[in-house]
């Protein structure tokens, strides 16, 4: 809603632009309702957070966390929070949280650093020049490129200050690369990261309590052919070193029974539920009314009888819990009683499948996983070239956790595979070129009273639609105003739905695989219809008269008003750096669901805890590429119009306070990545480099500006040789793990132990230790001491190839984090499709003082395990359970894989 307002503004105050200049007044016009609704959310924020624990500080107590996950209890002052806040660093996030949630954070700061030394270099040049450009443009706008028409010449500080900011050089040994000189101030940032990520993901993925896990020993080969569909040949293949193998299987059958118990099993929970509910009310009612309250027989826990005889004493057989086995029409049933027949069918089936494909005698796919004794194997497995036809046992993949796994996927055959892309790929291009058509229609109703009327002494535009003159100005309110919004905020929900839908499609094996393939084609989308068409059609709306009776004009008059479309995004800055973060500390809408809905439809102890536990995660997929957007902004809009530099910084800075609170105390991460969403961002936003050098040479080559537009034609040929080069440089590291770091890993493991002599009789040059590397007892870690003093801020942002090494970088990750071992039964079913490993699920319902959940639990689990531990009801006769308890009935411990 706010951004198609932002938009309307924004057409409309650049038509006329000499006459209708933006102006200060204007700025403020946006600035004020937006700081007003960003102070109001705060205000709610501050007064609700110590209230409200649950929504704003879950992290820090809730029981399903283990303790190293949580982080600590902040106090519950209006502002005394604020210092502990501060003291956290951000890497608290990547030892207690994820490494996805750090790196986002070091994105967004890493962006405000962009934008903020972009304002120190930019602004003191350029601003000058543009106001004393004679272009006769006034207030905001005489800052900009468009206001410099009197002298060619003063162009050459816009491409001067381009070299400066886009590329300044320096001679580096950055050994990564292998170069001699590089880029900055952006591509040297890109660079940078992209060797701080290679360094931190080989620390982290080598680290102990990464490389123990069984998924980081695990490879999942797709399109294996039928005659390689065998253990024993597979074995054979990789040698000694397989500890385990699966085998997918076509779980079809299997899978349907599974989800028809489980449906039926919940069912069955709620049904006995709402029995014990029922019970325990008129209970309830007969005491207050101080007549007889029935025998308590169930109280000392003797609840021998028929089944649902103890509840017979409270309640009628009428109001005993029913269903109809069809819509309307079916026969009606007792649903207790027709759950446990249902399931007594079920059951003895599904154990029965499940025993026969853990024994190899189901019918097979195209997909293996094949586990290794190390890291080590398993990465030399997931480098080597498995087969000799091409696309046979490709693609693969290392480190899949077995909860992310898309199972369907894993049945497609590579010539699916290929026909699969070509499709999702041909729907998302279409969809991202087209998406203007809808989006264009919900922006028409903002205005459809003027299509219906047309200007003073002209035909309307659109002559059938003069029935809107007729509706009630009310109600005509509500269609140009609340509707348009309500389309567009739905038509943006369905974006991302339709984007992984098309990921899944397209055969991604993971959740992990469909948020990288979803980052690429919303960043994409973003720019596109969010940023180039928004600019393009700005501009246009603002010479759409003049191009009309002078098409000869229309590169003048783009060139002129391109710059000026910038007034919009200084609106979106502020809109994102007030309301938005504002809005995701206050999460109103998050709140109001789990309060309201909580109250509504948590009808079961298993509903309540679900609710409870679960935290709000995070889809990398579509929250990096909105941020990467602001940031290619600010740079494509650097040197044209300096000024958005500045409410980029702002803006962005303020997204990530919000963005650092809720990964600390709120959010939880449900997908790992292995942080390969950062260097995606890191390439993306090398778009907004790009597109800031085309707008340079197309608007110097519409002024005649030669020698500017020479200077720029050459750099961009220079930044593109450049990029080609950092990306075959690093592109290989961001999927493998380099085989002389595991050995180095291995002898620093063995040093922190004091056990040097474990080196298998192979005593090297290369895996000697250097005396640099004694033991300290720095924070009681009995890490390595750093292998280099510690630089001052100017050398280490410098050297990231030095002071952001492997050896540095380890230190950081977590250590004693988790204890990596598994049961026998996990390590035998581990990547079994979740239908073979599936237990019979535990049934919860709550215990009353009548004893009718027990006797219920004692005839129902003769079919199915049922408890009523640690559920119940209070003096009011509503349902509670036990929320100091962080082990109730149903809960599952958290693996590791």
């Amino acid at each position: 809603m706010a951004s198609t307002l932002l938009r309307r503004q924004s057409e409309g105050s650049s038509t006329n632009s000499e006459d209708n200049s933006p102006s200060l007044s204007q700025l403020l016009s946006t600035l004020a309702p937006v700081a007003l609704i960003a102070f109001i959310y705060v205000s709610i924020w501050l007064l609700l957070r110590p209230r409200l624990k649950r929504n704003y500080t879950p992290r820090s107590y809730l029981g399903s966390l283990r303790s190293q996950e949580r982080s600590p209890d902040l106090p519950t002052g209006l502002f005394n929070w604020i210092g502990p806040f501060n003291k956290l660093p951000d890497t608290y996030v990547l030892n207690h949280h994820s490494l996805d949630g750090y790196l986002l954070l070091r994105y967004l700061k890493i962006s405000v650093v962009l934008c903020f030394v972009g304002c120190c270099l930019v602004w003191p040049v350029l601003f000058p020049v543009n106001a004393t450009g004679g272009g006769g443009q006034m207030q905001l706008n005489m800052l900009s490129f468009s206001n410099v028409t009197n002298n060619v010449n003063r162009f050459y500080a816009h491409a001067g200050i381009a070299w400066i900011y886009f590329s300044k050089f320096s001679l580096n040994k950055a050994s990564i690369t292998g170069l001699i000189s590089s880029p900055g101030f952006v591509f040297y940032m890109v660079m940078r990261e992209s060797i701080y990520y290679v360094n931190l993901r080989q620390a982290y993925l080598l680290s102990p309590l990464y490389a123990n896990r069984m998924s980081s020993r695990t490879v999942l080969f797709t399109s294996v052919p039928k005659d390689y569909q065998d253990e024993t040949k597979l074995r054979r293949m990789f040698g000694r070193q397989v500890k385990n193998l699966w085998m997918a299987n076509d779980c079809t059958e299997i899978e349907e029974l599974v989800e028809e118990r489980d449906k039926v099993a919940m069912k069955l929970e709620a049904a006995e539920t709402k029995l014990v509910k029922l019970a325990t009310k008129t209970h309830l009612k007969a005491s207050k009314k101080g007549g007889s309250s029935g025998a308590l027989d169930g109280a000392d826990g003797n609840v021998d009888g028929e089944s649902g005889s103890f509840a017979a004493r409270w309640i009628q057989p009428k109001q005993r819990p029913t269903h109809r086995l069809k819509p309307i029409i079916g026969k009606k049933v007792d649903t207790i009683n027709w759950c446990r027949s249902e399931l007594q069918r079920l059951i003895p089936q599904i154990d029965a499948l499940q025993s026969k494909m853990r024994a190899g005698q189901g019918t097979f796919i195209c997909s293996v996983f094949i586990e290794f004794y190390t890291q080590t194997e398993a990465q030399a497995a997931y480098q080597s070239l498995a087969h000799h036809q091409p696309l046979h046992m490709s693609p693969r993949f290392i480190g899949i956790n077995p909860e992310e796994i898309i199972w369907k996927n894993l049945s497609i055959n590579w010539p699916m595979r290929v026909i699969r892309n070509i499709i999702a790929t041909a729907i998302v291009t279409a969809l991202i070129i087209f998406w203007a058509i809808p989006v264009a229609f919900v922006g028409t109703l903002s205005n459809i009273k003027a299509l219906a009327t047309g200007e003073p002494g002209k035909p309307p535009l659109l002559p059938w639609l003069g029935f809107i003159n007729q509706i009630p100005s009310v109600i005509l309110g509500v269609v140009q105003g609340l509707l348009p919004a309500i389309l567009l905020a739905v038509l943006m929900a369905l974006l991302p739905i339709i984007l992984r839908m098309m990921a899944k499609i397209a055969g991604r094996p993971s959740r992990s695989s469909v948020e990288l393939h979803v980052q690429n084609s919303y960043f994409l989308f973003q720019v596109i219809q969010v940023f180039l068409i928004t600019t393009i059609s700005s501009s246009a709306s603002a010479v759409g008269v003049q191009v009309a009776q002078n098409p000869a004009s229309a590169l003048n008059l783009l060139s002129t008003n391109l710059p000026k479309a910038s007034n919009f995004y200084i609106s979106y800055f502020i809109l994102q750096g007030l309301a938005i973060s504002s809005g995701a500390l206050l999460q109103i809408v998050g709140v109001i669901l789990y309060r309201v809905l909580g109250t509504i439809l948590d009808t079961t102890p298993r509903k309540m805890y679900k609710r409870f536990v679960t935290l709000t995660g995070i889809g990398w997929g579509t929250v990096f590429p909105v941020y990467t957007l602001l940031t290619v902004i600010a740079i494509t809009y650097s040197i044209i119009a300096p000024l958005v530099l500045g409410f980029a910084t702002i803006g962005l800075y303020l997204i990530y306070l919000a963005y650092r609170y809720n990964l600390l105390f709120v959010f939880n991460s449900n997908i790992d990545t292995k942080g390969l969403v950062y260097p995606r961002a890191l390439q993306q936003t090398t778009t907004g480099l790009y597109l800031a050098i085309l707008c340079l040479i197309g608007l110097f080559a519409v002024a005649q500006a030669w020698g500017p537009l020479a200077l720029m034609i050459i750099y961009l040929v220079f930044a593109a040789l450049f990029h080609i080069s950092l990306n075959q440089a690093i592109g290989p590291l961001l999927t493998s793990l380099p085989k002389s770091l595991q050995v180095e890993e291995e002898s620093l493991l063995a040093l922190e132990d004091g056990n040097m002599n474990n080196n298998h009789g192979m005593e090297t040059e290369e895996n000697k230790i250097s005396t640099s590397t004694k033991l300290s007892a720095e924070n009681g870690k009995g890490l390595p001491a750093p292998p280099h003093k510690k630089p001052n801020f100017i050398t280490k942002f410098l050297s990231p190839h030095k002071y952001t090494d492997y050896h540095t970088l380890r230190r950081l990750v977590p250590r004693g984090f988790a204890d990596i071992t598994y049961d026998p039964e996990i390590e035998r079913t581990a990547y079994h499709h979740p239908a073979i490993s599936s237990p019979t699920p535990v049934l919860w319902i709550p215990r009353d003082p009548m004893g009718v959940s027990r006797q219920e639990c004692r005839h129902t689990s003769k079919v199915i395990p049922m408890t009523d531990e640690m559920a119940g009801f209070d003096e009011k006769g509503k349902l509670t359970w036990d929320h100091e308890s962080a082990r109730p009935p149903i809960y599952e411990e958290k693996v590791y894989y």
